[in-house]
């Protein structure tokens, strides 16, 4: 096992990625993501003419060509198109030498053995004394590679295993060669981590490392096994998708998202190279997959693979005729794995699914009883860590549960018994297992993790897990210590930070007793001590919407930390933090005609949006996923916001037919007019001009960053690469500002646009309803969202108060709520989940 690093870190500040292609152009756009100048270099474009070749630009082509198509991206693999200014562009004949100043040169040009020695032989001469030389090979040994390299080289030299897209994927696999310093793979591991948000797995030189060679043999034997049992494509699907606590697009789809290409590749790879390994079969790509790829039937690139959309339908290939026909599927087998994706805690939907009579939990356990004993027999030879295991298939592969959490899951009743009996149940079917699997069954072991200590293979006993004390979830603020006030432990460790100079540590498990009860509670939200003087809210309604227990919360909860607490901050959980106001309640009040209840609901949160405005105490707000409507609306009452990168945020309403009811118009205005300086001569319509666009186009940010440039976060917000280390961020930026003498922003107020602006938004409106860009119902929210903006026709002959816009924010949600058009829009997003233009 690589041991936690000790080592000093260098930091990297310049990267050099050498060869443009998917993966090397999508590293130095993360590189750059994360404020890094990156040089990109390529080679000389082999067809060019005499003249040409005598132009530099035709010369960088295919370096400033990748970089052109970063731009473009979609997905998006900047976060911000801007974000491009940090890479430079250029190619290897005339520009290798700029290496000499780059701390970290990653090389990524195509997997052939003697182009990467021909390169690192070019390198050696060029590249600083401290810098190091990365490749991201995925199947090339590195004492293949190092081949006639000097002592120093190899002192520097690893493999930095990015997955694609590397903007998305968190996995980041680290190999060090024999002669890597300690030094080096510090900065590594401490660049990877902290700089680019990644989850570092350490892993032994062997084909394919840990998650591709863990990852497709999963892979691999559920496709073998689809024939055996007679199955089809979807059946599979909907047995190793979310039913399994894997993605949604479980095998195949996901074979359809990575391309055939790509996965027989990798398969092809295995068996060439694992000539000892004793399921060697397994990577054996089937003779239909071989004709599909043949045939260029490749997945999504091709626009056909597994699965193919039609006028008709999605269509599925029948692997027995190699061709197309009508999705279908095993009744038997849809209707329970349906049924069990449901289940919100992926260990239960685990052990439900095997639990299953029939097909579903024979396949089931079949799939997984063979996996997952093939990681354990992987277990020296590609890591001696269960939990690198776990994490590059979390991190790599989207799993919710690696391996060995789901074995642990599998278990029942008392641990010992439980685990005991599953091994008992793979030993009596043939299955082979590892000699430390028997230790553990001899030691009376109930799993592979427990009570913070995970079992060390290589030791035979349990060990504590090394973890990174700024990977705090929720539940571990809110535990107390025995005999010791609430924070108490928290108050030594950060004492004890400031003295040692490194992140607080995480209480023992002798100091844990359990967690306390929350300071406030009701069906849609809680709120809890965090310690430190800090209240963190957080909602329980479904996918954090907005309805009425919440907006009593945010009141409560802030009258508490007024009261009782230095600081706020706003922290959910689930796969978004919110998607905005309950819809449903909105429908079926407007369908009944309930108004004064629409209205006293409005009324309700913009006074919660702006009761955390102006708290006494710092409130700070962290956002992910899907922040939209009154999920952005509640971010834009807050002092601030620590947003994961990979946030997705917009005032989105008038998808619904209606503009945001909750603050969000007047904040979001409010926030752009305060960016001008004071003393600039203000006009007042061209901000407003941009916000109603914004909101009018439902323009939603693809980033954090993004949002900072539309004006939904400011630029001084912070924002968080590893989500994982959110909550902790979040925490220390209330901190900071409960420690520096906070004090309540003071209300202000503009002259607004007023009836000249309407007027101008009007013509602009009616112009896209006569070009059929948008509908009339259209034109008239927008109207009703530029009322708003500009202050309603008294805008330009008074400063306009907070209040005036809150009311004018109130009466157009309300019209809109009456309005059969946005009925429909909103019965229609209820059903279908997506908008309805009418």
């Amino acid at each position: 096992m690589v041991p936690r690093m000790t080592s000093r870190a260098t930091p990297i500040r310049r990267v050099a990625v050498l060869g443009a292609g998917v993966m090397g152009s999508g590293i130095a756009a993360h590189c750059a993501n994360a404020g890094i100048p990156v040089l990109l270099l390529d080679i000389v474009p082999p067809k060019l003419t005499d003249d040409e070749k005598k132009s530099k630009a035709k010369r960088d082509s295919f370096a400033t060509g990748a970089l052109d198509k970063l731009k473009k991206a979609k997905p998006a693999a900047l976060m911000h198109a801007r974000n491009a200014i940090l890479i430079e562009t250029g190619n290897f004949d005339d520009d290798l030498a700029r290496i000499k100043d780059c701390d970290l040169i990653v090389e990524a040009v195509v997997e052939r053995l003697d182009i990467k020695q021909a390169l690192f032989e070019k390198l050696e001469k060029l590249a600083a004394p401290h810098a190091i030389i990365a490749s991201n090979t995925s199947g090339l040994r590195i004492v293949d590679m190092l081949q006639g390299r000097s002592e120093q080289f190899r002192k520097n030299f690893m493999v930095t295993h990015f997955f694609n897209p590397p903007r998305y994927m968190k996995l980041l696999e680290l190999v060090a060669a024999p002669d890597t310093t300690p030094e080096a793979r510090a900065t590594a591991e401490t660049y990877g981590k902290d700089v680019l948000g990644k989850g570092i797995v350490w892993a032994k030189d062997t084909p394919n490392f840990i998650g591709n060679r863990i990852g497709l043999h999963s892979m691999m034997t559920t496709i073998h096994l689809m024939l055996e049992k007679g199955l089809t494509p979807e059946d599979v699907d909907s047995i190793t998708g979310i039913a399994m606590a894997h993605p949604k697009s479980a095998t195949f789809r996901t074979a359809d998202v990575v391309g055939l290409d790509t996965v027989g590749h990798v398969a092809e790879n295995c068996y060439k190279t694992l000539t000892n390994d004793e399921d060697r079969a397994v990577f054996a790509t089937p003779p239909y997959i071989t004709k599909m790829i043949e045939k260029g039937q490749l997945g999504d690139k091709t626009k056909g693979g597994f699965y193919k959309k039609s006028g008709d339908g999605l269509l599925t290939l029948d692997p027995k005729t190699g061709e197309y026909r009508p999705k279908a599927g095993d009744e038997a087998i849809q209707k329970a794995t349906k049924s069990i994706a449901k289940i919100e805690d992926p260990r239960e939907r685990v052990r439900k699914l095997v639990a299953t009579p029939g097909m579903t939990g024979e396949f089931a356990w079949t799939v997984l009883s063979r996996s997952l004993a093939y990681a354990a027999r992987r277990i020296p030879e590609i890591t001696e860590s269960i939990e690198a295991i776990d994490n590059a298939m979390k991190w790599g592969y989207g799993w919710e549960l690696g391996p060995f959490e789901t074995w642990d899951a599998l278990v029942e009743g008392d641990r010992a018994v439980g685990f005991d009996a599953i091994y008992k149940r793979m030993k009596k079917e043939g299955i082979v297992l590892p000699a430390w699997i028997d230790k553990m069954i001899a030691a009376n072991a109930g799993g592979f993790y427990t009570e913070g200590k995970i079992w060390d293979p290589q030791s035979g006993k349990y060990a504590a897990r090394v973890t990174d004390p700024r990977e705090v979830t929720f539940e571990q603020l809110t535990i107390a210590a025995p005999g010791r006030p609430a924070g108490a432990w928290r108050l030594a460790a950060e004492v004890s930070s400031i003295q040692s100079g490194k992140p607080p540590a995480l209480p023992s498990q002798d100091e844990i007793t359990g967690r306390r009860s929350p300071v406030l509670k009701n069906a849609g939200a809680e709120a809890w001590d965090l310690g430190d003087g800090i209240l963190g809210l957080t909602l329980k309604s479904k996918a954090n919407s907005i309805d009425a227990d919440v907006i009593k919360m945010i009141h409560e909860a802030v009258d508490r930390a007024e009261r009782d607490f230095r600081g706020m901050l706003i922290w959910n959980q689930g796969e978004h933090f919110s998607v905005g106001a309950n819809l449903f309640a909105v429908v079926v009040a407007a369908s009944q005609k309930q108004w004064e209840p629409i209205r006293e609901m409005i009324k309700g949160y913009q006074g919660a949006t702006q009761r955390l405005k102006y708290a006494k105490v710092p409130v700070i707000a962290a956002p992910y996923g899907v922040t939209v409507a009154g999920g952005l609306e509640l971010c834009l009452g807050c002092d601030g916001v620590q947003a994961a990168a990979e946030t997705y945020a917009g005032l989105v309403e008038v998808g619904v037919g209606l503009i945001p009811g909750g603050g969000g118009c007047l904040n979001l205005l409010w926030r752009a007019l305060e960016s001008v300086p004071e003393g600039v001569d203000l006009d007042t319509y061209a901000v407003v001009a941009q916000v109603f666009k914004n909101i009018a186009l439902a323009k939603v940010a693809t980033s954090a960053e993004e949002a900072k440039a539309f004006g939904y976060f400011r630029q001084s917000d912070g924002v968080s690469f590893d989500r994982a280390r959110q909550l902790w961020e979040t925490k220390q930026r209330v901190l900071g500002l409960a420690q520096s003498g906070y004090h309540a922003p003071i209300p202000r107020a503009y002259k607004l646009p007023g009836e000249s602006g309407i007027a101008t938004l009007h013509m602009l409106i009616n112009t896209l309803v006569a070009g059929k860009y948008a509908s009339e119902h259209d034109a008239k929210i927008a109207m009703k969202l530029g009322n708003i903006l500009c202050g309603g026709v008294t805008g330009s002959t008074h400063a306009v108060t907070e209040d005036e816009i809150l009311e004018l924010e109130r009466e157009a949600f309300i019209s809109l709520c009456g309005e059969p058009l946005t009925q429909a829009r909103m019965q229609y997003m209820l059903q279908n989940n997506k908008p309805l233009r009418n």
